[in-house]
């Protein structure tokens, strides 16, 4: 085997499912987060589709993520009165299987902690590819050399920008942003009592307003140009989002003064990342730093098996690497073309008083019923290779 040590940046979903493949295939395995530990909470994930599910039970993850799973939430959709204007439903919205994401980032964790090295509260500062492998300085730790380097470091990709160009040649903004905050409404409830949810959800032209949802205890949604902010301000960031949705009624005034208050902030820009390769010379991007969606639905899901096939196709290529990532960007392209393309801030929050109306007579409609049942039937799925098994017989 060629080609063993491998870095791999991020520690939330891609990065562990990668190290998961690559370290039970005999590949020495590092991976750096910027976080200073594994991330708990978050926002419920999902996985959907016989591509997916065929994965995560050949990972050996698929009883802990059930185990571990969410409910349902159904989104009643309100105006700032309270009046109930349509309903969309949780079988619609979410997955065949959800789960928080920290519960996820954790499934992976246990299952890599003992044969992979984990660097937290460190990032990736410079890549320089040399003859026999990838120079690498870290901003914290001693610089080193490894045969591969894998980005998995999400839509706003450090290895995307250190090894292909900036952010700008790559992420595309589709006119809104999201905010969330505090404990999604599962993350208090007890592991196998995680029942059907309601989110109040409320809409005035270009703004929504969620309380109890499965993304977190409040969500908002807004259009807007592309904002000028720090990243790291979460400050600046909150006062964003009041300024948007100041003078909205509903709850959004308490919702607001609680802002503050509450923990798990996170404010992004729906985006899509559109690259015509994910790879560079010993450098591959996976999941949401080669294809990433924001609110797609189908992010994560295309993670885990990006994941996957990339370690299978460097074991079966015994570490060429220039034969693996081939295999990889032609797979994971054959996947993607599949997968919803919509801009979902449009259908949450339309700009116009009209199209809001158009949208709830939509939901409420057979045509609706009609589109989840085709979404429902044409779920991203392909044929893939059972690498464990082709590994193990070599």
């Amino acid at each position: 085997m060629r080609n063993t040590t491998v870095l791999i940046s991020g520690a939330s979903v891609a990065g562990p499912a990668l190290a998961y493949w690559l370290n039970r295939y005999g590949f020495q395995v590092t991976v750096v987060e910027k976080a200073p530990a594994l991330r708990t909470g978050g926002q419920a994930i999902d996985f959907t589709g016989e591509t997916h599910m065929t994965v995560l039970e050949r990972m050996g993850v698929l009883d802990d993520i059930k185990r571990l799973q969410t409910g349902k939430t159904d989104w009643v959709l309100i105006d700032e009165s309270g009046a109930e204007q349509a309903v969309m439903s949780g079988d619609f919205l979410g997955g065949d299987i959800e789960i928080l994401r920290g519960d996820l980032a954790q499934i992976l964790y246990n299952h890599t902690a003992a044969g992979c090295e984990y660097l937290f509260g460190d990032t990736v500062t410079a890549l320089r590819e040399t003859a026999d492998g990838v120079y690498v300085e870290f901003e914290n730790a001693p610089a080193r050399v490894f045969d591969l380097v894998f980005g998995c470091d999400g839509m706003h990709s450090r290895v995307r920008k250190l090894a292909f160009g900036p952010e700008k040649d790559f992420v595309t903004h589709d006119g809104y942003y999201y905010a969330i905050a505090g404990a999604s409404v599962w993350q208090d409830m007890p592991e196998g009592n995680r029942a059907r949810a309601h989110a109040l959800t409320c809409n005035t032209p270009g703004l929504l307003a969620q309380l109890g949802g499965n993304k977190a205890a409040q969500m908002y949604l807004f259009a807007s140009p592309e904002l000028e902010y720090s990243r790291d301000d979460f400050d600046e960031q909150r006062r964003i989002v009041a300024e948007k949705f100041a003078g909205m009624g509903w709850e959004v005034p308490r919702m607001l003064a609680e802002l503050p208050y509450l923990d798990g902030f996170y404010l992004d820009a729906i985006a899509k990342v559109s690259m015509k390769h994910f790879t560079n010379g010993r450098v591959a991007l996976i999941g949401d730093a080669a294809h990433g969606h924001t609110l797609n639905g189908f992010g994560t899901g295309s993670a885990i098996v990006g994941a996957y096939v990339m370690a299978g196709e460097l074991a079966v290529a015994e570490g060429d690497y220039t034969v693996a990532f081939a295999r990889y960007e032609e797979i994971m392209k054959r996947l993607l073309r599949k997968t919803d393309d919509a801009n979902p801030g449009r259908f949450m929050a339309p700009r116009t008083a009209r199209g809001l109306r158009l949208r709830n007579w939509f939901v409420r409609s057979r045509g609706f019923k009609m589109m989840a049942k085709y979404a429902e039937n044409a779920k991203n799925d392909i044929d893939l290779r059972n690498y464990p098994e082709l590994v193990s017989a070599n």
